[in-house]
C-alpha cells in the first residue's frame, strides 16, 4: 500500500502456497563487494508449474514463483489507449479512481494520471474533489521509487487542498523495504530455514538507489499506510488473499494490528507480516469467489480491488521482463474474475505491461 498528516490512519477457499526453497533468500554475490551495489537485473520470467494445495504455512512467493493460468471464464474492461495519451477534458466531481502496482515507473504514472485528467503537464495535481486510492508496491524493479513516493505524498497534499484526496495502502514491497531498512541482515524465522529482510529485498528488485535516498519521512509514511479501506462499496486491499483476515474482523482492526505490529519493530513479526501479504491468487480457479465473498462479508462491500498479481499471469500471457525475445504481455485494462467479485489492477508494468488507472466503478 491519506489522512493524519499524509497518509490515512487507515475465508473460505484455498490459498495456493509451497514451501521456500534455499534460492528464495539467496544474497547475489555482488552484494558482498566493495563498493557501490550494482543495479540489479531483472530475472526473466518463467512459467512455474501448477503449485499443489495442502503445503506447510511458509511459502514466500517472488516474481518468479507465479503460476500462470489461461481460464474461458474472465473479462478484461478495455482502456482505450488514446485516452491515455492526452489529458481528459474534466474530472467529474468527487470521481474515484484506483491505480495498481507502480513499482519505481515514475514516468509511466505520471502519463497514466495526466492522461485520466488526474495531474496537469507539470505533475500538479488538478482534479479538483476527485478521490485517487493507490493499492500499494511504488518500490523495487523499477528505477526511481523513492521519486513515486514523494510524488504521492505531495498529491495527497494537493488533492486534500483542492478538495479531493490522494491516499494510498500498504504493499508487500512498503513492508519489504521497511524490513529491510530497519533489521538489514538480521536472522528471521521464514519457516524454509532462516532468512534475512536484506537478501529478500534484492531477490525481490530492490534498488541501491531508493534505499540510499530513503528518509525518516518515507519510513514515516509508508509505516502508517492502512492494509484495508471500502469506498463506494469497493473493498480496497494489496494483495489477492484472505490472510487479512488473519488480523481482524473489521477495517479498523486490521489497519490498526499491522501498524501495532509495525510499532513493535519485531523482526520476526515483521518477516510474518510481509510473507502473508506476498500470498496470492486466492481468488482464481475453483472457491476463487469464495474467497472474495469471505472478505466482503467481513469488511464490507460488493466487489473487491486489488493489485500484487500481474494481470498477465492470470490470464496467461508471459513476457520477459527484459523485453527480449518475446512481444510482451498484452494487458488492455483492468482484469474481471471470480464471478464478477474481483478487480485486478496489477498490469504487469515491470514486465512491459500497462500502469493502470481506472475509474471506479467499472461497467462490466
Amino acid at each position: 500500500m491519506v489522512e493524519g498528516s499524509m497518509t490515512q490512519g487507515a475465508g473460505r477457499g484455498p490459498e495456493v502456497e509451497r514451501t521456500a526453497t534455499l534460492r528464495d533468500f539467496r544474497v547475489p554475490a555482488y552484494v558482498h563487494e566493495a563498493g557501490p551495489f550494482p543495479r540489479p537485473v531483472p530475472p526473466v520470467v518463467t512459467v512455474a508449474p501448477p503449485v499443489e494445495e495442502g503445503l506447510p504455512d511458509a511459502y514466500t512467493p517472488t516474481q518468479r514463483d507465479l503460476p500462470v493460468i489461461n481460464r474461458g471464464d474472465t473479462v478484461q474492461v478495455a482502456v482505450d489507449p488514446e485516452a491515455e495519451e492526452a489529458p481528459q477534458p474534466a474530472v467529474p466531481q468527487g470521481a474515484l479512481f484506483v491505480v495498481g502496482d507502480v513499482h519505481g515507473y515514475l514516468d509511466e504514472l505520471l502519463a497514466a494520471l495526466r492522461g485520466k485528467g488526474l495531474v496537469d503537464s507539470e505533475g500538479r495535481w488538478c482534479a479538483g474533489t476527485a478521490r485517487l486510492w493507490f493499492l500499494g508496491d511504488f518500490t523495487d524493479r523499477g528505477p526511481d521509487g523513492i521519486g513515486v513516493i514523494d510524488l504521492v505524498m505531495r498529491l495527497s497534499a494537493e488533492a486534500a487542498a483542492s478538495g479531493g484526496y490522494c491516499k494510498a495502502l500498504m504493499g508487500n514491497h512498503e513492508l519489504l523495504l521497511l524490513g529491510a531498512k530497519r533489521f538489514g541482515d538480521t536472522p528471521v524465522q521464514s519457516g524454509a530455514g532462516t532468512a534475512t529482510f536484506q537478501a529478500a529485498w534484492l531477490l525481490n528488485g530492490g534498488q541501491k538507489s531508493d534505499m540510499d535516498r530513503l528518509q525518516d519521512h518515507h519510513l514515516q509514511w509508508m509505516s502508517r499506510l492502512d492494509a484495508v479501506e471500502e469506498v463506494d462499496g469497493h473493498l480496497l486491499v494489496h494483495s489477492d488473499t484472505t490472510a487479512y483476515l488473519d488480523y481482524g474482523d473489521s477495517i479498523e482492526a486490521v489497519n490498526d494490528t499491522v501498524r501495532d505490529a509495525l510499532t513493535r519493530n519485531d523482526a520476526d513479526e515483521v518477516w510474518d507480516l510481509f510473507r502473508k501479504f506476498t500470498k496470492r491468487f486466492s481468488f482464481r480457479d475453483e472457491g476463487g469467489a469464495d474467497a472474495v465473498r469471505s472478505l466482503l462479508d467481513t469488511y464490507g462491500g460488493t466487489r473487491i480491488v486489488h493489485g500484487h498479481s500481474p494481470i498477465p499471469y492470470l490470464l496467461g500471457e508471459v513476457g520477459s521482463e527484459d523485453g527480449e525475445d518475446t512481444a510482451g504481455p498484452v494487458v488492455e485494462g483492468p482484469h474481471v474474475y471470480a464471478d464478477g467479485l474481483a478487480i485486478a489492477m496489477d498490469g504487469g508494468v515491470t514486465m512491459a505491461g500497462k500502469l493502470l488507472v481506472q475509474q471506479l466503478p467499472l461497467d462490466a
